[in-house]
């Protein structure tokens, strides 16, 4: 990501589903080479099976795009005072630039104000997805096996009203479309 260009964050709706399914595969190939899985579910999610979830009254989901590309994602479902975040995903070529930050921050703009803790679950492997993680204020909880993945569950409690990033590092992102 150079200088000039400017991350925009808002919601992923049906019209970007084969953008959106396009971007998940290419950047959860490496978590199917870290667990030797072709099989996780964001990679056998199909078009459909997707378009649902985006219309789906109970699930957000966010994208981050650079220009017209759709360079990273994150999906947070919501029951009752509770939020399970899910497959972030950033474009390979755009790891490590920041926008998985962006996006776990950006997330909590969009939860009802009566959520109390949000989740996180990723493989237990994944040790810079747990980092990322750790840094954004999740902590581990407990890990869970799912079939031939163990999965690594970490939880941020929110204070009531204190939902939004209260990071001061946000130059470069416009969220919601703002400029």
């Amino acid at each position: 990501m150079s200088e000039g260009d400017q991350i925009r964050i808002d919601v992923v709706g049906t019209p970007d589903v084969g953008e959106l399914l396009t971007l998940r595969r290419a950047a959860f190939v490496t978590e199917a080479q870290i667990f030797n899985d072709p099989n996780i579910p964001a990679l056998t999610q199909t078009l459909e099976e997707l378009a649902v979830d985006l219309q789906s009254e109970d699930v957000v989901t966010l994208g981050a795009w650079m220009g017209h590309r759709l360079v990273g994602s994150i999906r947070v479902g919501i029951e009752d005072d509770k939020a399970t975040i899910g497959r972030l995903a950033v474009a390979p070529d755009q790891q490590g630039q920041g926008i998985g930050t962006q996006l776990l921050f950006a997330v909590l703009a969009y939860l009802p104000e009566n959520t109390r803790e949000v989740w996180v679950f990723t493989g237990q492997n994944s040790k810079h997805n747990i980092a990322l993680y750790n840094k954004a204020g999740y902590e581990h909880q407990f890990d869970q096996v799912a079939g031939d993945l163990t999965y690594a569950y970490l939880r941020k409690v929110l204070e009531a009203g204190a939902i939004i990033d209260d990071e001061d590092d946000d130059e470069g992102v416009a969220v919601r479309g703002e400029n």
